[in-house]
Order: C-alpha cells, then sequence, then structure tokens
C-alpha cells in the first residue's frame, strides 16, 4: 500500500523510485523534452520501466505536440479533466501548460470549477467540453448523437477520437497521481482549486 506521506515530497518520491530507473529512461525524457526535472507523474510509473518508457512515448507523440487538436486544446481538456477527477497535481501542471498556450486566467478558472457557461468558454469548445464530461463521469451513455452534435459544432471525427483518448489518458493520470499522494506543484501564481476538491474536504 502506498503511503500519501510518505511519497508526497518529490524528495521521497525521487529516493523511492530513481533506484528502478535506468539511467537512458531519464536521458531520453531529457532529450526530447528540453526539461532537467523529472515530473513526479513520471517517477510513479518507475517501479514499471516498460510502463514508464511508454508514458513518455505517449507524452511526445500525442499530448505535448500539435496534432488533430491544437496544444491548447489538449491543455483545457487536461486541466478540465483534472479538475473532474479532483486531482491537484494534474490540474495545476496542465493549467500551467495552457496558460502558456494562450488561456486566460478566467479560463482557468472557469475549468478549474466546472464552469462551461463562463464567457471565457467559446461555443465550440464548450461543446467538446460537454462530450469531455460525459466521457468522464458517464462514458456508458456517450450515443452517436453526441457525436453529431460535435460535427455539427464543427469538430472532425479525428478531432474528437483525439479528444477521447486524451480524456481517458487524464482518467488514468489523474487516478496515479492521486494514489501516489502527490500535490499541485503550485506552478500558477494564483489558487487554482476545483470544485470537486472542495466537495471533497
Amino acid at each position: 500500500m502506498i503511503s500519501h506521506k510518505e511519497e508526497s515530497s518529490e524528495h521521497s518520491a525521487r529516493h523511492r523510485f530513481t533506484k528502478t530507473l535506468s539511467p537512458h529512461h531519464y536521458a531520453d525524457y531529457r532529450e526530447r523534452f528540453s526539461r532537467p526535472e523529472i515530473p513526479g507523474i513520471l517517477k510513479c510509473f518507475a517501479t514499471h520501466p516498460p510502463l514508464l518508457q511508454s508514458m513518455i512515448d505517449l507524452a511526445s507523440s500525442l499530448l505535448f505536440t500539435e496534432g488533430h487538436l491544437t496544444r491548447r486544446t489538449k491543455e483545457m481538456i487536461a486541466t478540465y479533466v483534472s479538475a473532474l477527477n479532483a486531482c491537484p497535481y494534474c490540474l495545476d501542471s496542465h493549467a500551467s501548460f495552457l496558460r502558456t498556450h494562450g488561456g486566460s486566467d478566467d479560463l482557468l478558472s472557469a475549468l478549474a470549477n466546472g464552469n462551461l457557461e463562463a464567457p471565457s468558454i467559446t461555443t465550440k469548445d464548450r461543446q467538446l467540453l460537454s462530450f469531455v464530461r460525459k466521457v468522464t463521469s458517464e462514458s456508458y451513455k456517450v450515443a452517436p448523437e453526441d457525436i453529431r452534435q460535435l460535427n455539427d459544432a464543427d469538430w472532425d471525427q479525428q478531432q474528437i477520437a483525439e479528444a477521447t483518448h486524451i480524456t481517458a489518458l487524464f482518467a488514468f493520470f489523474n487516478r496515479v497521481a492521486n494514489t501516489f499522494g502527490l500535490p499541485s506543484q503550485h506552478n500558477l501564481d494564483f489558487d487554482l482549486d476545483s470544485t470537486q476538491s472542495k466537495e471533497n474536504r
């Protein structure tokens, strides 16, 4: 069983997980992303190196790149799903990335609090985020009509598929981060706390 207290700090996470990593995993990450520090979420996968390598590959090929969806849209989905799943670590991380890619503080706050009616969210994005919420909380109810509504809002099939993949991946990432006890890194200069987090206190 994983202890939240034991694993919550970057220092303890580093101590626990670096012993199971081959040096080339660190080198591969740093070369691809030009970041000297290894994120805590990656250390959570280090007990199974093949999984860790797969996560690095996914981050490189799907998440941290332009694709069928823009990087900004991907970070918007990541932020919103992390808020829905009450994951402070991923919420703070991806809200920070979203800001880097043009997201306003009003947008960040709206996503964190689940306010899809906020003026900072466009009608087109609102339609996609409503779908993302359904995939997150009641995917068994997704129906052809949901896809038709997205098409009517000018989202094509490839974009819908990519949005689904990212939404599902963050269901996984959020649960891993929460179970390993990763705290918010406080990357933002204001308090960003999800409605779900407040309700769960």
